[in-house]
């Protein structure tokens, strides 16, 4: 795993605070790793939900337009899961990656199943499946190829901090 090691005071010990300000600067020094390894990939595949703001990141830096996403779901609320990730509809076209250079993009490997499930489906199908993350943590099943910090620490995501906005109708 290649990662940058940044430090920031304002992060407590059992807490890591990362502001949209952060997130810019943490995405552009992940893409700078990835560009220093000489790899470029074909197609940036972000796992969705937490995948996806970093992947529109990454993929702006890097310069590569071509995109996609794999929706998994594992998480059911804080430190609440299903017993193994699920992929879910819609579901990214296999043939649309065959053969390609994919990097595929999450913001967390916290377990490590759901990002071990997504390279394991598109290994089967491109050329070479890589994984980026912004954070790695110790425990996780997987090491990722790329991670801006590795930490144990809860993550609080400026995409996922606040609840859902008040009003919303029934689903």
């Amino acid at each position: 795993m290649t990662s940058v090691n940044p430090t920031d005071a304002t992060d407590a010990p059992d807490r890591e605070e990362l502001t949209w300000e952060r997130f810019g600067t943490a995405t552009r020094a992940l893409a700078e790793t990835i560009a220093a390894d000489a790899w470029r990939p074909d197609i940036v595949v972000a796992v969705a939900r937490g995948g996806l703001t970093v992947a529109g990141a990454l993929a702006y830096a890097l310069g590569v337009k071509n995109c996609g996403t794999i929706n998994v779901e594992f998480y059911t609320g804080v430190d609440e899961r299903l017993d193994v990730p699920v992929v879910l509809p819609p579901s990214l076209q296999l043939v649309d990656v065959t053969g390609l250079q994919v990097l595929v993009v999450d913001d967390v490997a916290d377990t490590g199943h759901t990002l071990r499930l997504v390279r394991e489906v598109l290994a089967q199908h491109v050329e070479e499946c890589r994984t980026a993350v912004l954070y790695h943590k110790s425990h996780s099943v997987i090491v990722p190829d790329y991670c801006w910090k590795p930490t144990d620490a809860w993550i609080n995501f400026p995409w996922s901090v606040l609840p859902p906005v008040a009003g919303l109708p029934p689903r």
